[in-house]
């Protein structure tokens, strides 16, 4: 059977929950990945109020729609940054950023993640995708040098902060889908196999697979899924597309704006970049997975509500492939 395709709503906060609600089930989603920001999907409500989380039900029910996750990004990167600064003024609220000393919000943030697991299990959810934040993704470019204590000291810093929330994770049933992505903890390949090692491999803390954090980087996205195959907790579609080979685009961006063509690459909605998306979803098939396949709209060139039905159905027909019920080659024995 085709798994569920979503929406994920975080690019949609600006509206309401119920609008966003009522374009997914007009566009032919089957169900949401709800992010914890706007009006989406609030943790604090949601732990003090049976009648908030019914609530969130029935407007989800009005719409025919299902719910097979909830993301709570923004407040998970502060778990672990260094520096918190004016950045995370601007994507918390402020309850989490108080006083704004940045141990404080760090604090916080822990709190409100393991509430957004107990939120989730409220809720009947299963699978919470967020950011872990990093104390030493500051240290990406390797100058002035960093000495390898300092490496070792900010996975340490990963691990005692986010193994007490994955202790409610577990203690709710409710597993965390950290999304590889840069800025985090886990970024790349190598990165997130000393991830897992921090934390002693354990099952509360598993992967979201989001494809257009890999071409970028000139990382294999099909290799992954193999390769961490037991940790694929979430699947986000979302693209990118590189621009680079002119001697003048870098990877890195050039601190220009979204779209603008001078940069070395550019997310953009989903089957217009460079992901090699048939192949994922053999792979998705080869692993096992049958989650969800929440469409992660983001394109600063493209007209979301042109984008995210578009997307949809370009996922509806590679999610419809699914292996045969015999292989090819049995018709050729006679047997």
């Amino acid at each position: 059977m085709p798994r569920p395709v979503t929406l994920f709503t975080g690019q949609w906060a600006d509206l309401p929950f119920e609008e966003v609600c009522r374009l997914a089930a007009e566009w032919g989603y089957d169900g949401l990945e709800i992010a914890c920001w706007g009006d989406h999907f609030e943790v604090d409500k949601a732990v003090s109020d049976d009648s908030y989380v019914d609530g969130r039900r029935a407007i989800l029910a009005k719409h025919d729609l299902k719910v097979f996750a909830i993301s709570n990004h923004l407040v998970g990167q502060a778990v672990c940054d260094d520096p918190i600064d004016d950045r995370h003024r601007g994507i918390l609220l402020d309850r989490i950023w108080g006083d704004g000393s940045p141990e404080g919000v760090r604090q916080r943030a822990a709190a409100e993640m393991a509430d957004t697991a107990r939120a989730a299990a409220k809720l009947g959810v299963k699978t919470v995708v967020g950011f872990t934040g990093s104390a030493i993704w500051k240290t990406v470019a390797m100058f002035p040098p960093v000495p390898e204590s300092m490496i070792d000291a900010g996975y340490q810093d990963f691990a005692d902060r986010w193994n007490p929330i994955l202790d409610v994770f577990d203690e709710v049933g409710v597993r965390f889908a950290h999304e590889v992505h840069p800025s985090e903890i886990a970024y790349d390949y190598w990165t997130t196999v000393r991830t897992m090692e921090a934390i002693g491999h354990r099952e509360a803390f598993g992967l979201n697979w989001d494809p257009s954090h890999f071409v970028w980087q000139d990382l294999d996205p099909v290799g992954f899924l193999w390769d961490f195959k037991d940790r694929i907790y979430h699947v986000d579609c979302k693209d990118a597309k590189r621009r680079v080979g002119n001697g003048r685009n870098g990877r890195l961006g050039s601190h220009l704006p979204w779209a603008d063509l001078r940069r070395g690459w550019d997310f953009v909605s989903t089957g217009h970049g460079d992901v090699p998306w048939e192949d994922c979803f053999r792979m998705l098939n080869t692993i096992g997975y049958d989650g969800p396949i929440s469409i992660e709209w983001e394109d600063a060139g493209m007209d979301r509500l042109l984008g995210a039905p578009e997307a949809l159905e370009f996922v509806r027909r590679l999610a419809a492939i699914q292996p045969p019920a015999a292989a090819f080659d049995a018709a050729f024995t006679s047997r």
